[in-house]
């Protein structure tokens, strides 16, 4: 019995979902190190200065989104971070592509924490705030995580725009031509 045309494609895609995952594992790590870190250090509402008033260290429990919108729907924004991180992890179970694998491995970790802060911190489940720290101007608080998805989100339009391919075998394509795998034609 001899393998199929597309089992050897399948282990590059394997690896990079891997990559993706360990990457988006560092990513919690980090960030939630990070706010461990500003809570027992910001807590008193102390600001430190990092680069002048453009950037300073200030500790934010946000119930909202950024820039603080959708405050009071905080259970929307957990379910919403739930599914944006089971949505990229489905995407790069497939992905071919070292780039795309590090882009979404950036994304699906900065979702992956947000969940798991709007899911599991005070005030309640599925009620927690994001604890931000990272103030830019007098604009809005971040994290981490915040930074790994807008970085991620911004290298992948550069990546459609530069058309990299994510290497992912279309829907219609991914079946052989024909019941036996031989060409019909």
């Amino acid at each position: 019995m001899s393998e199929s045309p597309t089992a050897p494609a399948a282990r590059p895609a394997r690896r990079w979902f891997w990559l993706t995952i360990v990457l988006a594992l560092v990513i919690v790590a980090v960030d939630q190190l990070t706010k461990q870190w500003a809570i027992a250090n910001l807590s008193d509402g102390q600001v430190i200065p990092v680069v002048g008033d453009w950037i300073r260290f200030v500790l934010v429990y946000n119930p909202g989104a950024a820039f603080g919108l959708g405050t009071g729907y905080t259970w929307i924004l957990a379910l919403v971070a739930v599914a944006a991180a089971v949505a990229v992890g489905w995407y790069a179970w497939k992905v071919k592509s070292l780039a795309w694998a590090i882009v979404l491995g950036m994304i699906l970790g900065g979702a992956i924490t947000h969940a798991g802060d709007r899911l599991f911190r005070e005030p309640g489940f599925a009620q927690g705030h994001v604890v931000d720290f990272i103030g830019y101007f007098d604009w809005f608080v971040g994290n981490v995580a915040d930074i790994m998805i807008v970085l991620g989100a911004a290298l992948a339009v550069l990546l459609v725009l530069l058309k990299v391919d994510t290497g992912r075998v279309p829907l219609e394509s991914a079946e052989p031509a024909g019941r036996d795998g031989a060409d019909a034609g």
